[in-house]
């Protein structure tokens, strides 16, 4: 079974997560055809508009932990590196219909999208801290620059899950809608979209990112370094036994001062 389905239809994109199983949870393989698929469909004249979802009850609860640990990023090239340079220059409008988690990735994918569709039930995260990891795609930019600095300090400091309702009152989201509707009325919006003049289309959506453009490259170098050092650290090795393990980490026993996981 293919972990990232492609439909065209109607000059309209869909771009399924497809791992039910393990709630779409993202591997380097997934990352990496996601970004081979946002950047074919960027040079196809035939599409117009991307919209993503997930297979099953999720949308995408972030790092598969088991392949993510296996295979931790560094601090230059990566699968993810590769996926979230497709998302920055993405020129065309992407739609995101959500439900089920969006946690890690699967949320701050989203603050690269042009319309984020939540079904009433979605439960949102940022864990990284429960991880001993930091933000990433952009996010420790992208987040406080969208919701203010105090709002996205309280998502990122604690790691708490969150409701489309509070995501919706923060501005996290185009829009909340009952969970039976929400793949209809991303599809409304991306039909609607596709009617548009593409060109004009490209032309607004790069206008409105323009500004933010350089601020986000810087922050997605010191993103990616401070990253790859958190990930080997001491602290991340006791956080993801403990994950593993189904145990509360306790970061301050001697397991949490072993070596560090060694940089691939």
């Amino acid at each position: 079974m293919e972990e990232i389905i492609t439909e065209l239809s109607g000059n309209v994109l869909r771009v399924q997560f497809n791992r039910p199983s393990k709630k779409n949870a993202m591997t380097v393989a997934m990352y990496a055809a996601l970004a081979e698929e946002l950047d074919r469909a960027d040079q196809n004249d035939e599409v117009r508009v991307v919209l993503v979802h997930g297979a099953g009850d999720s949308f995408t609860a972030g790092n598969d932990l088991a392949d993510f640990t296996s295979h931790p990023p560094g601090p230059g090239d990566s699968p993810q590196a590769r996926f979230l340079n497709a998302l920055i220059r993405f020129s065309k409008p992407l739609i995101a219909a959500v439900h089920g988690v969006a946690i890690g990735g699967g949320m701050t994918m989203l603050l690269h999208f042009d319309f984020v569709y939540a079904a009433e039930s979605t439960r949102f995260q940022l864990p990284f801290i429960n991880l001993a990891l930091v933000p990433e795609l952009a996010s420790s930019y992208t987040l406080p620059r969208q919701i203010g600095y105090l709002p996205a300090a309280e998502l990122i400091l604690l790691g708490e899950p969150f409701s489309a309702a509070r995501a919706n009152e923060l501005g996290l989201v185009t829009a909340v809608v009952p969970d039976q509707t929400v793949s209809a009325k991303a599809a409304e919006t991306a039909m609607n979209l596709a009617q548009k003049p593409a060109e004009a289309l490209r032309a607004c959506k790069k206008l409105i990112k323009a500004p933010d453009r350089d601020s986000i490259h810087q922050a997605v170098s010191r993103e990616l370094d401070e990253f790859a050092a958190r990930v080997r650290s001491a602290e991340a090795k006791e956080a993801f036994a403990a994950f593993l393990e189904k145990r509360k980490p306790d970061f301050n026993s001697t397991k949490a001062h072993q070596t560090p996981l060694k940089a691939s």
